[in-house]
């Protein structure tokens, strides 16, 4: 094996992923001058980000003017069932409204009111109609406002790249190296400051939302390069992902849906999410509880339905009626929209005027009106709520030099996010992002890029081209995903995910003599065997938390502890690469809540 070429990029930031934290880091750290470079996996536009329908959290209170920060921060801990880093949730309740009107400033065109101010919907788990959205488009026009702001900001771009590894000096970031997937060319990006904005880890699951980029490459990157992950265990399962036809199961069915109106029914047309309302969100005096108004979130005012209750509670009421056998034909249940026509006239404009993706999804895709029909549905690998370890204001990972931001990010979601705090968290902890990776490049510049780490990099990424007869990545990723699906899903228990961490163990022996026929040019199957490393470090992770949390909190849950455990209710789930190469996983205490923060929680009920 000949020494790989390779094409080297100096900038004082680089920006590993172009969804909504990607740009906005990118957009910030450009806006102070210095020179800012983004590497992304696909082509502009084409983020997982646009893929986000429902709206983008943040408490402008134009709707419901009870709503302010204190709510919002309030209901994030809450729903994260309080592991959340409190720093981040404060600072995402506070700072939210301003990045939407941000938006706003930059061009996005939201939805409005009848006065004129942004509208805003309700959503799962949120106090307060919160959601600035665009129709069911609304990641769509934040990727659209971001790049073309973005656009003109001096950014250099590189699409279609897929990085390697992150290139150290000492202990610290010296850049990363990694190769173009239309030509399979080497490239060197030196930089002193590196921010992470990967997003997720859904395709390590059958069933998921997630794109075909969403392979984890963040996590492990900064696994690899000493980082710490945190409360890998928390993989958000999305309550309603499309079940039919099977070419498009998992594709995301927004939550707008049941914001505006949708209502989940079995299969006797029962609306089965009145039969299990927790405590804390019912009304002890109701008395007849097919009165969806009787039963609140939050207060008595709010008048929401238990389809608006939070994800994880969702999803396992659908997985209860789909295995006690009252699903649908396909094995999902039924979300009805257009049921509103009892209640509303021109329904059907409505629906397509508030849902129009929605629309044309099940329209084109599954052949069903959803003006006149119900939709079949069910549980989907949608968010991980675990990632790298930030600190709280900063975004720095336990690597100098190396930040993180978005869904590649932990500590804002806690043990389960409510909808739409992801978009506001993209431009929220972006801006921040960029803005200390300019201070860190400024502080820190000229790191040393190691040669001889390059080439090693290098030359492994070659081996699967350079052998033969060896398994094919995509049984690999196929048998992976298929396992984590069964014995890392929704409901978890001790045996299966033991079975489950031998079998990442085995299959990382596969994809370490995976064989690819061809050349480095235009090779997905390449692609692919790059991607098992990743796929297997995050798997690994997830199982290895969901079985030392012996306990169900937020999007966790065990069939073998089904209920929560105090012992585990004020620590987060560590995981790093100990000296030996192995994971280690460490329980470590979440630090004490300041009071004026607490004071809030506790005002808030």
């Amino acid at each position: 094996m000949g020494t790989p070429q390779c094409i080297t990029h100096e900038h004082q930031v680089l920006i590993i992923g172009a969804g909504g934290a990607g740009l906005r880091a990118a957009i910030e750290a450009a806006s102070t001058g210095i020179n800012v470079g983004v590497v992304c996996k696909s082509l502009l536009g084409k983020a997982h980000t646009v893929m986000a329908e429902g709206g983008m959290a943040a408490s402008m209170g134009n709707v419901d003017d009870r709503d302010n920060w204190r709510v919002h921060f309030a209901d994030t801990m809450r729903g994260g069932q309080y592991l959340n880093n409190w720093r981040m949730a404060e600072i995402h309740a506070r700072q939210a409204g301003d990045r939407v009107r941000e938006l706003e400033a930059w061009g996005a065109i939201f939805d409005r009111t009848r006065d004129g101010k942004i509208l805003q919907r309700n959503f799962g788990g949120h106090k307060y109609p919160r959601l600035a959205h665009v129709g069911d488009r609304t990641g769509l026009e934040m990727i659209r406002t971001l790049q073309d702001h973005g656009i003109h900001q001096g950014i250099e771009f590189y699409m279609e790249f897929t990085v390697l590894e992150i290139l150290m000096d000492g202990d610290r970031v010296a850049g990363a190296v990694g190769y173009d997937r239309e030509k399979g060319r080497f490239h060197i990006w030196k930089a002193p400051a590196i921010v992470l904005a990967t997003g997720g880890i859904g395709r390590a699951f059958k069933i998921t939302s997630n794109s075909w980029e969403y392979t984890g490459d963040g996590h492990a990157l900064a696994y690899r390069a000493g980082a710490e992950l945190k409360d890998m265990e928390f993989v958000q399962f999305h309550p309603t992902g499309m079940v039919w036809p099977p070419s498009v199961r998992g594709i995301l069915v927004t939550e707008g849906v049941r914001g505006e109106g949708g209502v989940l029914r079995n299969s006797q047309g029962r609306r089965f999410m009145f039969d299990d309302i927790p405590d804390l969100y019912k009304n002890q005096t109701a008395s007849d509880p097919e009165e969806g108004w009787r039963y609140v979130i939050g207060d008595k005012d709010a008048q929401r339905p238990p389809e608006l209750l939070t994800r994880d509670h969702v999803a396992r009421c659908i997985v209860r009626e789909i295995r006690e056998g009252r699903g649908s034909p396909h094995g999902g249940v039924y979300l009805d929209i257009a049921w509103i026509k009892e209640k509303m006239r021109n329904s059907e404009a409505h629906i397509r005027k508030k849902l129009p993706s929605m629309y044309h999804q099940f329209k084109q895709l599954a052949g069903v009106d959803i003006t006149k029909d119900a939709m079949e549905v069910g549980p989907t690998t949608h968010y991980a709520m675990g990632g790298v370890n930030v600190d709280g204001q900063t975004q720095m990972s336990t690597v100098k030099g190396l930040f993180a931001c978005g869904e590649v990010a932990a500590g804002l979601h806690g043990a389960n996010r409510l909808g739409g705090n992801s978009l506001s968290d993209l431009v929220v902890f972006g801006k921040l992002a960029g803005e200390h990776a300019v201070e860190w490049a400024k502080s820190h510049p000229n790191p040393t890029i190691d040669s001889s780490q390059v080439q090693s990099i290098c030359r492994a990424a070659l081996e699967p081209l350079e052998r033969s007869g060896g398994e094919s990545p995509y049984e690999v990723q196929a048998r992976l995903q298929d396992m984590m699906q069964d014995k890392v899903g929704i409901v978890r228990k001790e045996s299966e995910m033991a079975e489950a961490i031998e079998g990442i163990a085995s299959l990382r022996r596969k994809a370490a003599s995976a064989s690819v026929p061809g050349n480095i040019e235009y090779n997905p199957g390449w692609h692919t065997a790059v991607d098992l490393h990743n796929l297997l470090v995050v798997s690994e992770a997830v199982a290895r938390c969901a079985l030392d949390r012996k306990e169900s909190r937020g999007a966790h849950f065990r069939d073998d502890y089904p209920a929560k455990d105090e012992a585990h209710a004020s620590h987060n789930t560590i995981v790093y690469r100990g000296a030996d190469g192995a994971m280690v996983v460490e329980r470590r205490e979440i630090p004490a809540m300041p009071k004026e923060l607490s004071d809030i929680i506790k005002e808030m009920g």
